[in-house]
């Protein structure tokens, strides 16, 4: 069951923090606000075995093929697959990113996870697996060795009860890849770079062309957009790419974030922007809640009496509502939206309603998203 008062105390905290947040508001560095284009990474993936399961392996005939295979490989020869037995071995699919700039020799971690009907991956250990680029690469990337982590446990009585932790039929190698092959990167043609935002927005765009033609040259950053600022490198920085594109990264600009109220409706989670407004309006807000109860009656028949025992459902329903009284609600910050809301003295839920309603009524400044 949802403790209503912990989530009251969590949107308390989140829409505190909004406050705090616009209260003291600084520049944002230009490596936080965006990306250079080139330097990104790559998703791998690749098809494993994982054995050395306690029986909570697969049971699927495509496994018994997989061990096969991996035996034939490594020289046994399996005349009969009677021999073989999945219990003690999973199919899994792994998966890593490839970082931008990553040598060969680099270790990175890779995710695994149960692809057939494996009930648990502890204890388990990934057996060399190559992990190719998306599509139908055949280039391998990275090769993939070691024990998993799944930070969880299943664990099951003689009575039938059973207690689980966390997934585990999903875990980690940590540090388990050799990169074997470097990702061919370009970010630059030794001339200009471009930068992309994270979050496209105009102002904070025009920001950063600013900033970069006050502080690197004049006219050498021109904005594209909402999400793209090309910049033309100095010639005398040409020489040292990498203090240039360091240099520029470490710039601070004023970031212009929108007006947002995000809602997550399956954990009653609402986070309010700082710069959120509610115009001057009035908001009454009540409960109502139906209960329907059945409840057995049995009837006996009388004594000496050719009378049959009858089963009924006598059936109550109850009927409450919540008195609701017109309150003013306004607020030009996320401190003051706080204050007016939490005079209504609503649970959660009832606060996602009352945002839907603000919003449909024209008196919420700002984007509604539900997550």
């Amino acid at each position: 069951m949802v403790d209503m008062r912990n989530i009251g105390l969590r949107i308390t905290v989140a829409v505190a923090l909004c406050a705090l947040a616009a209260a003291t508001a600084h520049a944002t560095r230009i490596k936080d606000l965006c990306e250079i284009q080139g330097a990104r990474g790559n998703m791998l993936i690749g098809t494993g075995i994982i054995v050395g399961l306690a029986g909570t392996g697969d049971k699927s005939a495509a496994a018994v093929t997989a061990q096969q295979r991996m035996m034939e490989r490594l020289g046994i020869a399996v005349d009969n697959l009677k021999e073989l037995k999945s219990d003690n071995a999973a199919i899994v699919i792994v998966t890593t990113e490839l970082p931008a700039f990553a040598k060969e020799g680099t270790r990175i971690d890779v995710t695994v996870e149960s692809l057939y009907d494996s009930k648990s991956l502890e204890g388990g250990t990934l057996l060399e697996t190559y992990l190719r680029g998306p599509g139908d690469s055949e280039t391998v990337y990275a090769v993939a060795q070691g024990p998993v982590s799944i930070g969880g446990f299943n664990a099951s009585g003689g009575g039938g009860g059973s207690v689980r932790k966390n997934h585990t039929t999903a875990g980690r190698v940590p540090m388990g890849a050799y990169i074997e092959r470097e990702a061919p990167s370009n970010i630059t043609d030794g001339e200009r770079l471009m930068l992309l935002l994270k979050r496209p927005d105009f102002i904070t765009a025009d920001n950063i062309q600013k900033m970069l033609n006050e502080r690197v040259n004049t006219d050498c950053a021109e904005a594209l957009g909402a999400g793209a600022v090309n910049v033309l490198i100095p010639e005398d920085e040409r020489k040292d790419l990498v203090r240039f594109i360091a240099r520029v990264q470490d710039f601070e600009v004023e970031s212009d974030i929108g007006s947002r109220v995000v809602i997550n409706e399956r954990t009653g989670t609402i986070v309010v922007g700082s710069r959120v407004m509610i115009r001057p309006c009035q908001v009454a807000h009540g409960n109502l809640s139906i209960k329907i109860s059945m409840t057995p009656v049995i009837s006996q028949p009388l004594p000496e009496t050719r009378g049959q025992t009858v089963a009924a459902v006598a059936q109550k329903t109850e009927v409450s509502e919540d008195k609701g009284f017109l309150l003013p609600v306004a607020g030009t910050s996320a401190g003051e939206v706080a204050e007016a809301l939490n005079k209504l003295k609503t649970t959660p839920r009832d606060l996602i309603s009352i945002f839907q309603a603000l919003r449909q009524a024209g008196a919420l400044e700002a984007d509604l998203e539900i997550m």
